[in-house]
């Protein structure tokens, strides 16, 4: 087979806007990744209350909260499910018989090697590629779905997901419930039958745990064993909890939320969403409408939580209903409406110049975000040490040094240094890495129609 045939995608057959979208997503992740990269994980949604939790503190988490958790992720995911499909129209426009599933289903075996990578060597449990390998597995035979099946695919996740969450809030309900009814009878001398006092002791174990003083303990606890200590003490600490989320988490959580927004991603691409094929009205009514709406439901509930000062027993017996994957749709179409809205207006277009070259090398970017936070936290000794706000120091340093690497690195290279070893392992071929011929890239701008 002649080698242009077996040769991955080059870099002029790239939509520069898909890769703007995911330069930008790549970067807004690393806002609520480094919650639990530099402090307790338990910090990555509560407010540490031994650090005050009003002025800059409160800012950084309101911001945060509000606006980044959950739709950044949304956003890289969709970009996902679109880039899935047109990796596989590509495949198979220029190979034949099982040749398109082989290189695709080793192009995600070796992304999942690249996850337990993250995830156990470099030390970030919050890893992403390991679930984006295990859902990928899933979409190839979905790839000739139409637009409104994959979209209601999309939907079947979500209700599985919004399902799972409200079963896990209202069993946390009835063993509070349960148990302070026991508590009431064992207080009044009444003997409890071997049941009843297995709900009790479940109950104080959940008491105990989801307390903000609870919290503060585990997080404590947390801080002593990684803090100023080897790399071999850190490895043990985080190996029970990586293989906790990456077996538990991932069937009660996190398998169902990447494939909501992969599905969606999919029908999005399908349906022309994503390449600007529709309206302004339609951008501008969804960007309004779905944005507001996602922000509502998910204001309801860190007011909430900020109110009981990040107790998690209080705020279950307070919340009614988890809305938060909903929400997440909601919030992360109604951006990527005024993303798509901002780039067919001409004086915005060139804003997304300096995220394309990051979403080009996101692979690259995304793992070496956890040998730079790994290396500050772990090795400089700065894990717990900064207070919330002054993270996002870190943050803003580490965004400019991977805007600007990305810009100068793909000036003389074609692929991010792990995107060229991805593609070679994916072709089982070393694949050309050095620009050696200097002519005009192709610009595939998706064709959005510009408001001048």
């Amino acid at each position: 087979m002649p080698h242009s045939l077996s040769a991955p995608v080059q870099k002029q057959e790239r939509i520069q806007f898909i890769d703007a979208l995911r330069g930008f997503a790549l970067l807004g992740i690393l806002l609520m990744n480094i919650m639990s990269q530099g402090q307790a994980h338990f910090y990555y949604t509560a407010m540490n209350l031994s650090q005050p939790i009003t002025g800059p503190n409160y800012w950084s988490w309101l911001v945060e909260s509000l606006f980044f958790e959950g739709t950044m992720r949304g956003l890289f995911s969709i970009l996902f499910g679109a880039g899935t499909i047109l990796l596989i129209t590509r495949l198979e426009k220029k190979k034949s018989g099982l040749e398109p599933a082989d290189i695709y289903y080793r192009r995600l075996l070796w992304l999942l090697a690249f996850g337990l990578l993250n995830a156990f060597i470099l030390l970030w449990p919050g890893d992403i590629l390991y679930p984006y390998a295990l859902g990928g597995l899933l979409l190839f035979p979905f790839r000739n779905w139409s637009a409104r099946n994959l979209f209601l695919a999309s939907l079947f996740f979500l209700a599985i997901a919004t399902y799972r969450v409200n079963s896990d809030l209202q069993d946390s309900k009835n063993t509070i419930s349960k148990g302070r009814a026991i508590e009431q009878l064992a207080s009044q001398k009444l003997s409890l039958t071997e049941t009843q006092n297995d709900d009790l002791k479940k109950y104080q174990s959940y008491k105990a745990d989801n307390s903000k003083e609870g919290i503060a303990k585990a997080a404590a606890k947390e801080e002593k064993q990684i803090k100023g200590q080897s790399y071999a003490t850190i490895f043990r600490y985080y190996l029970d909890r990586n293989m906790r989320r990456q077996s538990l988490g991932m069937y009660n959580f996190m398998i169902w939320d990447v494939l909501i927004f992969f599905f969606l991603g999919m029908a999005l691409f399908k349906s022309g969403f994503i390449t600007g094929r529709h309206s302004v009205y339609l951008y501008a009514g969804l960007g309004i409408v779905a944005t507001s709406l996602g922000l509502w439901l998910n204001y309801q509930e860190q007011h909430l939580l900020y109110q009981v000062k990040f107790d998690r027993y209080e705020f279950v017996q307070r919340y009614s209903f988890d809305t938060y994957q909903v929400r997440r749709v909601l919030q992360t179409i109604g951006y990527l409406s005024c993303l798509i809205l901002l780039y067919k207006w001409l004086p915005f277009r060139k804003m997304f110049d300096v995220f394309r070259p990051v979403g080009q090398m996101a692979f690259t970017n995304y793992l070496s975000q956890s040998i730079i936070t790994s290396i500050i936290f772990y090795g400089f000794g700065l894990f717990a040490a900064l207070q919330r706000y002054q993270l996002y120091y870190i943050v803003v340093a580490i965004w400019i040094f991977q805007i600007v690497f990305s810009h100068i690195w793909l000036r003389y290279y074609s692929f991010g240094p792990f995107e060229w070893l991805w593609r070679s392992l994916t072709y089982w071929k070393k694949q050309p890495l050095k620009i050696t011929t200097v002519k005009e890239e192709l610009k595939q701008t998706m064709e959005i129609p510009a408001i001048a």
